[in-house]
């Protein structure tokens, strides 16, 4: 129990001094040539630019109870060179939950959910963009109807092609358990996102982004459809990308009667 503690608590460390790094690196970093080609980067989800997106999910309307969950995804960014040719893009993914209603009436749970980290080896000069990499889970969950209490790993990959504002690609991973509390459920999830974006030389942009995942155990279907708004600013020194969209949610059964996603995301250009 103590080593899984310890576990949890460097991971969070881990995602924490990420932030801090690409914070503390940004006085290094120069800015991008024009907002068009920042925009450009930021459609790309395995870019070289180094960023932490600050996600919100919000839904309500969740099952029988009529409950609402919110969710806050920390993603940190961070690029490392591996040769002139070759890029690691590690991702992390760290949710903080806080929902009501949803195991029971007047219930509430909040807390850290589990996180996933993705590292993608990518060429750096190649006409098709593309990615592949292991996908972990790390049970990071603070409360045990927030996680699964099982680590994961599976693979994950992207692929995308980028020409005269246009970004059409998509990226999708499959994370099975494969230890963790026996006692609670195995996991084996499918997740595919394909995206399409344009973007104007403003920055501004505009996106059709689905969210599919398949859980195998359980056989139930998520399906989620966000018609995204894009821009870019700058506030001081600091380059900063907002988005927001409805959660259209399709499944399954007990999907939320609706939603809305905002996100921010602080920039360090290369």
């Amino acid at each position: 129990m103590k080593n899984a503690v310890c576990i949890q608590k460097l991971t969070v460390s881990m995602i924490i001094a990420s932030c801090v790094f690409s914070y503390s690196s940004k006085a290094q970093e120069k800015p991008a040539a024009s907002p068009a080609e920042l925009a450009k980067k930021l459609a790309n989800p395995i870019a070289n630019l180094i960023s932490v997106p600050i996600q919100s999910n919000f839904d309500v309307g969740i099952g029988k109870f009529n409950g609402s969950k919110m969710v806050l995804n920390i993603q940190p960014v961070i690029p490392i060179t591996l040769s002139p040719k070759l890029n690691l893009i590690t991702r992390w993914i760290l949710p903080i939950v806080s929902q009501y209603d949803i195991t029971g009436e007047g219930t509430s749970q909040s807390g850290l959910g589990d996180a996933v980290v993705t590292a993608f080896v990518s060429p750096s000069n190649s006409s098709l963009t593309w990615g592949v990499g292991p996908a972990i889970l790390v049970p990071t969950a603070t409360n045990q109807y927030l996680g699964g209490k099982k680590w994961g790993l599976g693979p994950s990959v992207v692929v995308l092609k980028q020409v005269n504002g246009w970004t059409i690609g998509g990226l999708a991973n499959h994370i099975f358990s494969v230890t963790g509390d026996e006692s609670r459920s195995d996991i084996s999830s499918t997740f595919v996102n394909p995206f399409i974006t344009y973007n104007w030389k403003s920055g501004a942009g505009v996106v059709m982004n689905v969210e599919y995942t398949h859980d195998w155990v359980n056989e139930k279907n998520i399906f989620v459809l966000m018609p995204t708004l894009t821009g870019v600013t700058r506030f001081g020194s600091q380059i900063i990308s907002f988005a927001l969209a409805p959660r259209i949610h399709f499944s399954p059964e007990t999907r939320p009667n609706y939603g809305v996603r905002a996100a921010a995301i602080l920039v360090f250009p290369k």
